[in-house]
């Protein structure tokens, strides 16, 4: 099964990428409108330091802003979670954040901030933030309620239960969160980068598309999805590793029956 997963995607993405290349090639079109894949991997290839130099500076803005979404998310889903004036005060603004549209804020971030890191690290962080907190908070109410009147009557204080018990449980809501967080991140360096920035993979394609290099736009592109697609993987091994005690209990559970 686990051989299939990796398989029937490959088998789609050779059978596209076949097609592209056959109708660019068929219909004669320019580089400088739509490059063959060939011709993209050949690019990605060849300047791939030039690409790695910029993916570090993207790197670095992804990681940052997930850093900020977590710590910002978990901390406010704590204070929703264990006061409802907080939680009606709040709740509604944080929802309602989500529609005023990124291009509409990273300007201000670009206009306050310059031209420097922290922006793009403000829109990752913000465009970040909102699936963390709202699974946070998720994790946090699906706590058994029965286990933490237990906890309470050993005499266990609340953030003792929050640390202990509440924690733990919303783990997996949780990591699903900043999983979602941190690909969003991705998008937001990328559309900070976009409105103003000196490296990046985000400013590259910018200055290639100015210049007619779609080759250049394309593996800046590619770069970053193989970006987004390790920082998955990446979290992914983390969730597996943390979680591990549920696989346990699960064949454990399995075994019994």
């Amino acid at each position: 099964m686990k051989l299939q997963r990796v398989i029937a995607p490959l088998v789609v993405l050779i059978l596209a990428l076949g097609f592209w290349e056959g109708a660019v090639r068929l219909a004669h079109l320019p580089s400088f409108i739509l490059p063959p894949p060939s011709e993209i991997l050949s690019t990605f290839v060849c300047r791939l330091p030039f690409l790695a130099g910029h993916a570090v500076v993207t790197l670095a803005e992804i990681a940052l802003g997930a850093l900020l979404a977590v710590i910002g998310g978990v901390l406010l889903a704590v204070v929703i979670h264990h006061s409802r004036v907080m939680e009606r005060a709040l709740y509604p603004l944080i929802v309602g954040s989500q529609m005023v549209p990124v291009f509409a804020v990273a300007p201000l971030l670009i206009v306050w901030f310059g031209y420097g890191l922290w922006p793009k690290v403000a829109v990752a962080a913000l465009i970040g933030f909102f699936p963390v907190v709202i699974n946070a908070v998720d994790g946090l109410r699906a706590t058994d309620r029965e286990t933490a009147d237990v906890f309470r009557s050993l005499g266990a204080t609340e953030w003792q239960i929050v640390l202990k018990l509440k924690f733990p449980s919303s783990l997996p809501l949780l990591l699903s969160g900043i999983k979602i967080g941190a690909t969003l991140a991705v998008v937001g360096a990328t559309i900070g980068e976009w409105i103003g920035a000196q490296r990046g993979l985000g400013f590259l394609m910018v200055q290639s598309n100015a210049r007619l290099q779609m080759d250049v736009v394309f593996a800046a592109i590619l770069a970053l999805a193989l970006l987004g697609v390790g920082i998955l993987v990446g979290l992914r091994a983390i969730e597996r590793w943390l979680l591990r005690w549920r696989v346990a209990s699960g064949r454990t559970a399995r075994g019994g029956v």
